[in-house]
Parts: structure tokens; C-alpha cells; sequence
């Protein structure tokens, strides 16, 4: 069984990626497992910066394949803020309340067909050995006039798809997995992963 480290301890997202990766034969652990490793910092100015600075640093520290992620939400009316910005967008205290409360302040009185948005991940796996491939996912929609829903984490009680109707913050899992950014990057990912174990195992 292989081990793959996942640059998180959000148990959201661990428990995403393990749905994901269920067809892999892969051990999947995630930072919680690693607390010597604490908060890696994260200067990049766009997402795939950051994910390679996650990914390269925990596989460097754990000696396994490390998959990172950098994902965030992109407002057209906002000029693509708060991109990479997202989870800490209200502040060094950003809660995941708070970053929304600024998000529906900062688009009061705009109308609903200039909310459109997306949500970006930009994934990378590394090994020990600087060997890496990456991959992107979009997953398009608008903010909502008002939070609704208890699945989910972050933005997901605002980002309405049209598409479906509803927020994410009410979709099944799987139904969150099948429209997601997250889950288009890592099926993206995982098309990749035969040749990335070809070139891991020489």
C-alpha cells in the first residue's frame, strides 16, 4: 500500500480527498498525523506557488508523495478576490463566518447576474525527490444574497450552482465531489498518476 500525505489537517478536505482517492489502493494521511510539522507558510502569489510550496515541504519532511492543494474562491465583481486570499479574507482571525459575513458586505446592492464566481484548486503531488506533476480544477457558479445549508465548509453556504440550483453547503458529498474544483483537479491529478509512478519508480 502506498502512502500519499495530504499538505492538510482540515478534516473537511481529508475526508474529500479519502472519497476521492478510494479507488487507488493508496494510504492516505493527512498533517494531523504530523503535528511536528505545524503551519506551513504560504508567500505564493498565486495558488500553484503555494501548492508547490506545501507539497515540496511535507514530502521533503515525511519522506512519502505529499498531494497539497491551494484553492480559494474568485468573485468577478470583486476583480477575482479574495483568490488566494480566501481563507484568511476578514483577517489574521479569519473564521470561515467571518470571511463570509466580508464577502456579503462587500457585494451588497450588487445584482445577481454580476455575482458570478468560481471556485479555483490548483493541485500538486511532489516527492522527496523534486518530481512533480500538477493539475487545476474550476468549478463556476454565483455568491448568494444569504447563507443557507450545513454541508460542507468555508464558502459553501454561498456559492450557489446554477446548475444544480442549490448552494453547496446542501449537496451530498458525492454530489459535491462530482461538481467540484477539488474534484476535477484531483480526477486531473489522478489521470497523470500512472506516468508520475512510472518516472517515481524509474
Amino acid at each position: 500500500m502506498k502512502t500519499v500525505v495530504l499538505a492538510t489537517s482540515n478534516k473537511g478536505k481529508i475526508a474529500e480527498f479519502k472519497e476521492l482517492l478510494k479507488d487507488f489502493e493508496l494510504e492516505v494521511k493527512g498533517l494531523d498525523e504530523y503535528p511536528e510539522i505545524g503551519e506551513i507558510p504560504e508567500p505564493g502569489e498565486t495558488f500553484l506557488e503555494n501548492a508547490i510550496i506545501k507539497a515540496q515541504t511535507v514530502a521533503n519532511i515525511t519522506g512519502f508523495i505529499a498531494v497539497a492543494d491551494d484553492s480559494g474562491l474568485e468573485v468577478d465583481a470583486l476583480d477575482g478576490r479574495p483568490g488566494v486570499y480566501s481563507a484568511r479574507y476578514s483577517g489574521e482571525d479569519a473564521t470561515p463566518a467571518k470571511n463570509n459575513s466580508k464577502l456579503l458586505d462587500e457585494l451588497k446592492g450588487v445584482e445577481e447576474a454580476k455575482r458570478t464566481a468560481r471556485f479555483v484548486c490548483v493541485m500538486v503531488a511532489a516527492t522527496p525527490d523534486n518530481i512533480r506533476i500538477q493539475s487545476r480544477g474550476d468549478w463556476d457558479g454565483r455568491i448568494a444574497f444569504e447563507l443557507s445549508g450545513d454541508e460542507g465548509f468555508g464558502y459553501d453556504p454561498l456559492f450557489f450552482d446554477p446548475e444544480l440550483g442549490c448552494v453547496a453547503a446542501k449537496m451530498t458529498r458525492e454530489t459535491k465531489n462530482s461538481r467540484s474544483h477539488r474534484g476535477k483537479a484531483l480526477r486531473a491529478l489522478m489521470a497523470q498518476w500512472p506516468e508520475f509512478q512510472k518516472k517515481v519508480h524509474g
